[in-house]
């Protein structure tokens, strides 16, 4: 269970930097880039980042024992910029490293109930958790092709994990003000 606990932390720290990545590029796009219609599901690359929000928030709050906050659901589905979006992005990226780091082996099978509003939804924790970092990932790599769209070039998303890549991180881990043995650790 510590390997598990060690990848689920790690995720978190991947999720962590590749969203300030990711918006590192959102904001370079030229005016009207952001919010541009463009043909993908969600329709533009504010309303795909809106939504990792608004399902980061919707899981972490479960994960944390919070029912349904429809008012920040609402305030995710419609933030109007990126500067906004960014910085409510860094304080779910921040809840989740923390909520990670907390974890005990027997809390990942824990049973986690999950408001919906009309019904609750019962899933262990891992299970919440493997599916929260492979919704961000989807989405992100959303944004990804339609930052090809806009014609800019998009940021690396992939290249987190593992020690080989830490010259290719090390300006974002600066940034985040990480080292590489606290990303590294056992």
């Amino acid at each position: 269970m510590t390997l598990m606990l060690r990848m689920l932390r790690k995720l978190a720290q991947m999720n962590r930097l590749a969203n300030a990545r990711l918006h590192r590029a959102c904001a370079a796009l030229p005016p009207g880039a952001y919010e541009a219609p463009r043909p993908s599901f969600f329709g533009s690359i504010r309303a795909t980042l809106n939504h990792i929000l608004l399902v980061d928030r919707f899981y972490i709050d479960a994960l944390e024992g919070r029912p349904l906050d429809e008012a920040a659901q609402a305030e995710a589905r419609d933030c109007p910029d990126l500067a906004r979006l960014s910085e409510w992005q860094v304080r779910m990226d921040d809840r989740l490293l923390a909520l990670v780091a907390a974890l005990t082996p027997d809390a990942l099978a824990e049973i986690v109930a999950v408001d919906r509003g009309a019904r609750v939804q019962h899933d262990r924790r891992d299970d919440l958790l493997s599916h929260l970092f492979q919704h961000q990932t989807h989405h992100r790599g959303q944004v990804h092709g339609l930052l090809s769209q806009a014609g800019t070039v998009p940021p690396q998303l992939d290249e987190f994990i593992v020690g080989d890549d830490a010259a290719v991180r090390a300006e974002d881990m600066a940034r985040l003000g990480w080292t590489e043995d606290q990303l590294m650790r056992p």
